[in-house]
């Protein structure tokens, strides 16, 4: 058996070495491919394609599901920033009803069918006054979040204690409301007044006043012209415009300071003085047409022109001779008198101007601008402590920032309280904020420990593999090359000078070959056994 198998493989390497280099070539590339091929395949079957199982995740959600599927070892990838896990296509649907038996994802809200499930003559009223809040929050929180254009929705309610007396009148409830809106999405005024006569009406004793609607990005939704101030008394109405200047300018100041340093980085308060004073006047003005003559425009010319020549009448003295009549003038020296007069008559039109000013009805009298900067950076030193702005940077920040706030109090004060100076309507500090919750960073994905004993073995057989082959060939190579040069060296001598036959020339040489290379004569004694 074993010379059968050593006969084969000389076989086997005499068929190689009598192949060109080409045909060498081709058959080590297809057994690369093939082996390539082979290891493509492995790979994309350990790596399933992935798809979201949930989407719009909290944070504990995902980490729960993410326990669960790690108790288990199945691969998951998380992404979207923790909001989003994805599980390979053929068992997202098993996983589904796992989980949703499970009860999971669990975002640890109470609803109303709480108290249906855990009714316990135990409860405490405060436990159960709880329990019933939070349960408000969270059916309030869901009827937002199915409004078209947000995606989740949080809601905070603070209701006031009720009072032991019955006169006392109850103080309002309150409520601040964050949505995380979809990105693009835009509100009308429309859709905010419906979301805050919504939430009015969700909770008893709520007015529309004591709700702060906001989305994640920190800009505030106001309701207009609510209800509560149809009646309208002109200190609400003042209240209001002032309101509504601090706001926007809040707003404003704020999206741009934390477009530099971060949005939670800094904080900003403003606040206004206004001037209600209303004034309505009418002015006549009446200008000439030419400013230089001062001449207006004439519309019409009158002109009259008299002349006269005659003698002049009696001179003398009335009633004073004895035959004069009486009232008449007695006669006096006579003359000839030449008479002429020009009257010229000129109608102008000037500029007749009317002005019916109504001024505004409120100016900005005062403006002041409180800034708080959070004095604490986003990265830590080398020992994992939290760093500090230094003094030069916080100069470098302030000198910014009040180069903004100037421009803005210069241009929002009116100019008929005088000049102000900026500087003293300012204030900026710097100060370190209460902690914050740094973003998480997204888990890696898992992969179970045998794929990578797996593919190590797999490579590590390929390696040995590929090194047997490479030194069976060289050795054989060596073989063949050392037999080439011992059948050339070998020499053999003539017996006699008569001419001899080729049979008898092949024997003498198989007989001195067997002679003093004994091991190369019973290899060749064994190839030509195997050929018959």
């Amino acid at each position: 058996m074993v010379e059968k198998m050593k006969s084969r493989y000389s076989k086997w390497i005499q068929v190689w070495n009598n192949r060109t280099l080409a045909q060498k070539s081709i058959v080590i590339g297809g057994i690369v491919a093939i082996l390539l091929i082979f290891f493509i395949f492995l790979f994309l079957s350990n790596n399933p394609k992935l798809v979201p199982l949930y989407s719009n995740l909290s944070l504990q959600e995902t980490g729960q599901i993410k326990t669960e599927l790690d108790s288990r070892g199945i691969q998951y990838e998380v992404g979207n920033g923790g909001t989003t896990i994805s599980v390979p296509r053929e068992q997202v649907d098993t996983l589904l009803v796992d989980l949703a038996a499970q009860g999971l994802p669990n975002s640890g809200n109470i609803d109303y069918s709480f108290f249906s499930e855990n009714a316990s003559w135990g409860m405490t009223d405060g436990q159960r006054k709880m329990i019933e809040l939070d349960a408000l929050q969270t059916e309030l929180s869901n009827l937002i979040t199915s409004i078209e254009g947000i995606q989740s929705t949080q809601v905070l309610i603070t209701k006031p204690q009720e009072s032991i007396f019955i006169g006392e009148q109850a103080d309002a409830a309150t409520a601040s409301i964050v949505i995380h809106t979809e990105p693009g999405y835009t509100f009308n005024q429309d859709q905010i007044n419906g979301l805050y006569h919504l939430v009015s009406k969700s909770v008893p004793n709520l007015p529309t006043d004591n709700i702060v609607l906001m989305n994640q990005y920190f800009e505030y939704f106001d309701v207009k012209n609510p209800n509560d101030f149809s009646v309208g008394s002109t200190y609400v109405e003042q209240m209001d415009i002032k309101k509504d200047i601090e706001q926007d300018i809040q707003r404003r100041v704020q999206q741009m300071i934390g477009t530099m340093i971060g949005r939670d980085n800094v904080v900003v308060s403003v606040t206004t003085d206004l001037d209600f004073t209303q004034e309505n006047r009418t002015e006549e003005v009446v200008q000439p047409v030419d400013l230089e003559t001062m001449e207006g425009l004439p519309i019409s010319v009158e002109r009259i022109t008299e002349t006269y020549t005659g003698n002049n009448p009696p001179t003398g003295t009335v009633g004073t001779g004895e035959d004069d009549i009486p009232n008449y003038p007695a006669n006096g020296e006579d003359g000839v008198t030449d008479y002429e007069m020009v009257k010229e008559s000129i109608n102008n039109e000037f500029n007749r101007i009317q002005k019916n000013i109504v001024e505004s009805p409120y100016k900005i009298r005062d403006l002041g601008i409180q800034v708080a900067v959070d004095s604490k950076k986003d990265q830590t030193d080398e020992n994992g402590e939290v760093e500090y702005l230094s003094a030069q940077e916080q100069e470098m920040v302030q000198e910014s920032i009040s180069s903004i706030l100037n421009s803005i109090v210069s241009t929002t004060v009116s100019k008929d309280f005088g000049n102000i100076n900026p500087q003293e309507k300012i204030s900026i500090v710097f100060e370190e904020f209460s902690q914050q919750p740094l973003s998480q960073p997204t888990p890696t994905p898992v992969i179970p420990k045998w794929l990578y004993v797996a593919g190590g073995a797999l490579v590590l057989a390929v390696l040995i593999l590929l090194f047997m082959v490479l030194r069976k060939k060289k050795s054989v190579e060596e073989d063949y090359v050392e037999l080439q040069e011992e059948e050339r060296s070998v020499s053999i001598p003539n017996i006699d000078d008569k001419v001899e036959t080729e049979e008898g020339l092949r024997r003498k040489q198989l007989e001195n070959m067997a002679k003093e290379k004994p091991e190369d004569f019973a290899k060749l004694l064994r190839t030509w056994i195997t050929e018959d």
